[in-house]
Parts: C-alpha cells; sequence; structure tokens
C-alpha cells in the first residue's frame, strides 16, 4: 500500500512540476528589454531620435476591461478621419511599433500605437496570446472611435501575437475596424505549442500539452483551444492583407496559408522571401510597402 502511494505521490508531483512549469513559461514568458528593444530598433534604422522626440504626439491611459490601464501612444500628423491601431507582438513593446507609426504616417494615417498588457507601460499581469489581449484590443479601438468619431476609416496592423490577437477581435468580438493587416499570425495556438514543445523543448507535445491545459485553465480561467485564429477568421468580413516570411521558423508560414484559404471575401497574401519571424519587413522593406500600398489601393478608400 505504502509503495502505491509513494508511486501515486509520484506521479502527481511529476505533473504539478511539469503543468506548473509550462504555464510559468507561457504566463510569464520572459520580456525583452526596453533598452533592449529601443537600442535595436534605433541600429536598424527604424527610429531617428530627432523625427520621434520632436513628432507630436499625445501619451493617453486606456482602461481595459478587466482593471488595469493601457498605455498607447497617439499620433496625429494628418487633419483627415484616417487612424491605424498597430498591435505589437509577444515579448515586445510599442517601441517595436515605431517602423510601421513611419509606414503609415507616410501614407496620411494617423496613428495609435499601445503596449499589451503585462509589456511596456501598460498594467496586467500575465500574458495569454489573444485570449485576454483581444478584449484590451476592442478597448483600443472603442476608446478611439469615441474619441475621434464613429464615421473614422480605421484600420489595425498586427504582428505575431498582436496579428493573432487582432484576427481574435475581429472574428470572436466585433468585425470593428475597415481593414486589418495581419503579419506572421499563428493559426492555432495549441499547433503553435505543440511544434514548439517538439522542436525546441524535445518533448512529447501529445502528453505534455493536456497537462498544460489543464493548469491553465485553473490558473488562467481559459484553455488553450480557446486561442485559435483559424476558428475565428471566417467571421470576418472586411479585408484582409496577410503577411508572412518564407524562411519563419518560429510560427511557419504554413499558418499565414490556413488563415488565408479559411478567410472569405476581400484578402490579399504577401510571402516575403527575405528574413526569419517578425523580419518581414526590416529584410523586404520596398517589396513589404509595395504590398501595402496594393492592398489599400484596392480595399481602402481615400
Amino acid at each position: 500500500m505504502k509503495k502505491i502511494l509513494r508511486y501515486l505521490f509520484s506521479c502527481m508531483l511529476f505533473v504539478t512540476s511539469i503543468g506548473v512549469y509550462c504555464t510559468n513559461r507561457l504566463m510569464y514568458m520572459k520580456k525583452k528589454e526596453d533598452s533592449f528593444i529601443y537600442n535595436r530598433e534605433l541600429q536598424a534604422g527604424h527610429i531617428n531620435p530627432n523625427t520621434y522626440e520632436t513628432i507630436a504626439k499625445q501619451e493617453v491611459k486606456i482602461l481595459s476591461p478587466y482593471g488595469y490601464y493601457l498605455t498607447a501612444i497617439l499620433v496625429e500628423q494628418w487633419q483627415n478621419n484616417r487612424y491605424i491601431i498597430i498591435s505589437h507582438g509577444v515579448t515586445e513593446n510599442k517601441t517595436n511599433s515605431i517602423k510601421y507609426m513611419n509606414l503609415f504616417l507616410e501614407r496620411e494615417f494617423n496613428v495609435i500605437m499601445y503596449d499589451h498588457r503585462r509589456h511596456g507601460q501598460s498594467g496586467g499581469k500575465t500574458t495569454s496570446f489573444g485570449y485576454y489581449e483581444k478584449n484590451d484590443l476592442k478597448a483600443v479601438v472603442d476608446w478611439v472611435r469615441k474619441e475621434k468619431g464613429e464615421n473614422i476609416l480605421l484600420g489595425i496592423h498586427g504582428e505575431s501575437m498582436g496579428a493573432a490577437t487582432m484576427i481574435l477581435y475581429a472574428g470572436m468580438l466585433e468585425d470593428g475596424a475597415d481593414f486589418y493587416i495581419a503579419d506572421c499570425p499563428f493559426s492555432d495556438f495549441s499547433e503553435e505549442i505543440s511544434y514548439l514543445i517538439s522542436s525546441e523543448i524535445k518533448l512529447p507535445a501529445k502528453a505534455i500539452l493536456p497537462i498544460a491545459d489543464l493548469f491553465l485553465k485553473i490558473r488562467e480561467k481559459y484553455s488553450i483551444r480557446d486561442v485559435s485564429p483559424i476558428r475565428a477568421i471566417d467571421k470576418i468580413t472586411k479585408p484582409i492583407l496577410f503577411i508572412h516570411s518564407e524562411k519563419d521558423d518560429f510560427i511557419l508560414p504554413e499558418m499565414t496559408q490556413k488563415l488565408y484559404e479559411k478567410k472569405k471575401g476581400p484578402k490579399k497574401l504577401f510571402l516575403a522571401k527575405n528574413g526569419m519571424h517578425a523580419q518581414s519587413y526590416k529584410e523586404n522593406k520596398a517589396d513589404y510597402e509595395k504590398a501595402v500600398d496594393e492592398f489599400l489601393a484596392e480595399y481602402v478608400a481615400k
């Protein structure tokens, strides 16, 4: 009897250790230092300190439905009704969005960049890869429309987790923008985690994932299966430009292909030749901008 109890205790301890370890890796994924992001973007030529410091901008605090505040930067360079929200990836912050800010300012859009929960200067204690972030994005959209008017032309650009968050928002909550640009999103979080477990941690994903999911439900009140852009994509009626690097080995380009194929209605696809994950703009700047321009010309009113 004692042997059986010791065996059961050992099994419970093993399962608990795996569950806590995996959910900690998800909930508290190590973020990049703010100084690292700034210096990286500076060295890449994405930030001109003199220009960025002098450009007219306003910091705003937007209340999340979960009680904390999201920190955003509003840049209104144009006296028009054209706005775009930029949604960054996991471990990044709104500094990573400055390169996209420059791109859209050049195309006469006013820009709202914000920090996701637990990132940058925003509140929130955990990361949920889009599950809770989609409701934060809705709060940002609602704020922009309330402050700038319901009749504005509004787009959303998302990168990586920010792109997945954008799709979840549009497909599961409301198709509230006029167009979307999804740069390297995952199509299904359970598939993405399974891929990363198998390729990076070298553990059997089929055995690990159910344990992680159980503990995530207990600790964070949602399931990994709930974070599935592919299940939301066909509910989005507005135009989407899908972007992915062909060499991305973190989120595979096949995921964007699946999203593109399932999306109904207006859509375009740009597969960049160079760059790894979230590097399509950096490594293919001219082609990236051409894809954006063609998309805007075809689907977005002046």
